[in-house]
């Protein structure tokens, strides 16, 4: 067993993607003549609340590292398609885990921490060693396993996201992960999720538009 770092990137996003929605977004109006004039378009079309436009691009991240109990948050966002790893088909006799920040910075709670992550394990262990089927000896083990998982959504979808797993409210293992792909998006799709102003320290960030 160890402890996880998560990690976030990009597999696939649509090609051209302002383009696209630029496209789509004109076919609204028929301001075919204008395009490539306004560079704007997009943003100002976000700002009103023309939203539509953007969901004709996606983008599909895969995230390793993250917890079961983060997933479980992740796969509330119905309009995305998932792929998660199976805890029924992959055998967790050595499974990593994630600790939170307020464990790991108490040694009386690590220590108790860890040793409960051990005793899942070793029970894990024994229930395969008796022929228990994965399926059923995974009923044992903890929130905190780490798991990977792929996701893929509509900018819409992804603006929806960031806008409410970027609170500081929002737990911090999701507020990580929203925060790495923003990031990415910020550099493939700018003019789309240009908009957010970001806090790199509280791993938090928020559309200006939203104000």
């Amino acid at each position: 067993m160890k402890q996880v770092k998560i990690d976030v990137s990009l597999l696939a996003v649509t090609p051209d993607s302002e383009k696209l929605i630029e496209e789509a977004g004109r076919t609204c109006y028929l301001s075919f003549d204008k395009s490539g004039t306004n560079e704007n378009f997009i943003t100002n079309a976000i700002k009103r609340g023309h939203l539509s436009i953007i969901e004709h691009a996606s983008a599909s991240f895969r995230i390793k590292g993250a917890s079961r109990a983060f997933t479980h948050q992740l796969v509330r966002h119905r309009v995305a398609s998932f792929s998660q790893q199976s805890q029924r088909y992959v055998d967790e006799n050595n499974f990593n885990y994630a600790v939170p920040e307020s464990i790991q910075n108490n040694p009386e709670a690590l220590e108790l921490y860890t040793s409960f992550m051990q005793q899942a394990q070793s029970t894990y262990s024994q229930l395969r060693n008796m022929k228990i089927l994965k399926e059923d000896a995974r009923f044992i083990l903890p929130n905190a396993l780490e798991s990977e998982i792929v996701f893929t959504a509509n900018f819409r979808e992804l603006r929806h996201f960031f806008d409410i797993r970027l609170e500081k409210k929002a737990q911090w293992e999701i507020r990580i992960v929203a925060f790495k792909m923003l990031q990415i998006l910020q550099h493939e799709a700018p003019q789309v999720f240009g908009d957010y102003i970001s806090d790199q320290e509280n791993f938090t960030a928020q559309s200006k538009y939203n104000n």
